[in-house]
């Protein structure tokens, strides 16, 4: 498989704190890599950095191929506030075609077919000329993934997806990244390591430092082992997770 990009001895923060030190990561095609970690960690300055956001106070990030982060579909966190504004559910996946639209072209024929389809694939296909502030929440998130994979990415990224959706939709979200992952890379933001190991490849622990297991499968004292205090705890067949104790060296995560 092809590599899309590298983040070698990367170091990032704001203004003149540093939140992470010394990132090695390589992504390539059809990873699927569940990002872990406590809060103010550093995982969102992972996401940040990958998507151009900020820039390494040390260490470079290369892109292969055509070197464009226009390469990368992102679904943010979802959040009541998204129902603010006055657009449709047509709209909202169309604009994921902005990054590689040349200028102010308006969306074509073929953009809008291409739209349709993929809410259907999203399973909102009815919901097409609804305003978004009608939808609920695991609707939204439906209509933000299409969003984001319209463009057809090599690299789609999801910071907390399971956020602001029902149990049901989050089952149907997992389902729905495998069959993504055939066709994408995935690299995915979640607390949730009890389920997202169900469906990741790789684990990547993120606190400061950046440790990468290369196995979908990880033992409470591999996360002690890298520095990762998060605490796994399984009732039965459902699995739970929660933070243990740890400092807040900082408050950017």
């Amino acid at each position: 498989m092809a590599d899309i990009l590298e983040l070698n001895g990367v170091s990032a923060g704001y203004d003149s704190e540093m939140v992470l030190k010394g990132i090695d990561l390589t992504i390539s095609d059809l990873d699927f890599i569940g990002v872990i970690g406590p809060n103010g960690g550093g995982k969102t300055t992972l996401v940040k950095l990958i998507l151009g956001l900020i820039k390494p106070m040390e260490g470079s990030i290369i892109f292969h191929e055509s070197g464009e982060r226009s390469l990368i579909g992102y679904l943010p966190q979802v959040s009541q506030n998204d129902k603010k504004f006055p657009i449709t559910v047509l709209e909202v996946v169309l604009s994921g075609l902005m990054s590689v639209k040349q200028g102010f072209r308006s969306y074509t024929r073929n953009d809008k077919s291409r739209a349709m389809e993929i809410l259907e694939m999203m399973g909102v296909k009815h919901l097409v000329r609804k305003s978004i502030g009608e939808l609920s929440g695991g609707q939204m998130q439906r209509v933000f993934l299409g969003r984001a994979i319209i463009a057809n990415p090599r690299l789609l990224i999801l910071d907390e997806p399971n956020t602001f959706v029902d149990n049901k939709f989050e089952h149907d979200l997992y389902q729905l990244l495998s069959e993504l992952n055939e066709k994408m890379a995935i690299l995915m933001v979640s607390h949730d390591v009890g389920t997202i190991t169900s469906y990741v490849k790789t684990i990547a622990c993120v606190n400061r430092n950046l440790h990468y297991h290369r196995s979908n499968i990880i033992t409470q004292s591999q996360l002690t082992a890298y520095n990762c205090p998060i605490q796994l705890i399984t009732h039965g067949e459902v699995p739970h997770t929660v933070l243990g104790e740890h400092l807040h060296i900082h408050n950017h995560d």
